[in-house]
């Protein structure tokens, strides 16, 4: 069984900044390790439904969702087998549990459809203050 735990959620006040991590525990996908799994992030806002933020391969290709590129960056550290998102110049709407995702099949692209991830983790709240 794999286990995703994000942390690093908080309240912050709008311009602030917040890093999520997310480390991946338990056995390991197939018969591959992290490295050439693709993780990403995503979020749900109250009442919303769960959108697509961001999303890293194990070639190192990544996607962003419109609405954070240029302000969120994700990145991995595959010896620690932990996935980070850091976020920059937060926004209200940035406010949301944020969700962290891992493909189970290996070298596959950064996908933004939450129905190619196969594990999540129970998410971190991030609060921006206005």
């Amino acid at each position: 069984q794999v286990q995703l735990v994000e942390s690093g959620g908080g309240l912050v006040q709008a311009g602030g900044s917040l890093r999520l991590s997310c480390v991946v525990s338990g056995r390991t996908f197939s018969s591959y390790t992290f490295g050439p799994n693709t993780m990403a992030w995503f979020r749900q806002a109250p009442g919303k439904e769960r959108e697509f933020v961001a999303a890293l391969s194990g070639s190192l290709s990544t996607n962003y969702a419109a609405s954070v590129k240029g302000r969120f960056t994700i990145s991995r550290d595959d010896d620690k087998h932990t996935l980070y998102l850091q976020m920059n110049n937060l926004k209200y709407e940035d406010t949301a549990i944020y969700y962290c995702a891992a493909d189970a099949m290996p070298l596959r692209g950064p996908s933004n459809l939450s129905v190619r991830y196969d594990y999540w983790g129970q998410g971190t709240q991030v609060t921006v203050s206005s």
